[in-house]
């Protein structure tokens, strides 16, 4: 009878160091593919929160809605929006919460924190005062934002515009132009850019003033 050939210890050490080896290899592909995966889904993952705050912006300002205060001091009524190229408080029919009601919306551009947001319910009054009182939260960190107003002119012509003052014009502008751009110029981000035309511009109650 053939006596059976075992394994020299020089074999299994061989062996053994083989085995490392191949595992280390895919440990090393393995945890290459991991966090590949992980910076193509988080950078999904700030594409679709910056996609659903346009998206929620853009909604609230074509639900803008050109809401009427008393000035105690005057005595009169105004429509409520106040905008320049770098700020915005508005009244909309859309809130963030989603809840019933109108909402008072400021949006605000800071050159450190990015765009900054406030709201509060809108009620009757002037709704400055209760969003001085709060404290603003990011919305889009690492952007700043950009407003254009646009106006009709005459029958013929429209243009854009830096500021609008709903208490002087009484009415709403007839679209708002926000462009978001990264605070940082060599940034990988792109620019975002937004064009939300206002249906309810005007208030029933209230006749626009006429363009100079």
């Amino acid at each position: 009878m053939k006596r059976a050939r075992g394994y020299t210890l020089i074999e299994l050490v061989l062996a053994m160091t083989l085995t490392a080896m191949l595992l280390g290899m895919l440990s090393a592909g393995l945890y290459t593919v991991v966090n590949d995966w992980k910076r193509e889904t988080s950078g999904l993952d700030r594409a679709l929160d910056k996609s659903l705050v346009v998206l929620q912006l853009d909604r609230a300002l074509q639900a803008a809605f050109a809401h009427t205060y008393v000035d105690p001091e005057k005595l009169a009524r105004y429509v409520y929006f106040k905008g320049d190229d770098r700020n915005l408080s508005f009244i909309s029919t859309v809130s963030p919460q989603r809840n019933v009601g109108l909402t008072a919306w400021q949006l605000v551009s800071d050159d450190k924190e990015g765009v900054l947001l406030k709201t509060t319910p809108a009620f009757g009054d002037n709704p400055d005062e209760r969003l001085d009182t709060i404290n603003a939260v990011p919305l889009l960190p690492g952007y700043r934002a950009e407003f254009r107003y646009l106006i009709q002119k005459d029958v013929d012509s429209k243009e854009w515009l830096d500021e609008w003052l709903g208490s002087e014009r009484q009415s709403l502008p007839l679209a708002v132009e926000l462009v978001l751009r990264p605070l940082q110029r060599d940034s990988d981000e792109k620019v975002l850019e937004l064009l939300a035309p206002i249906r309810g511009w005007r208030n029933p109650d209230i006749e626009p003033v006429p363009v100079d």
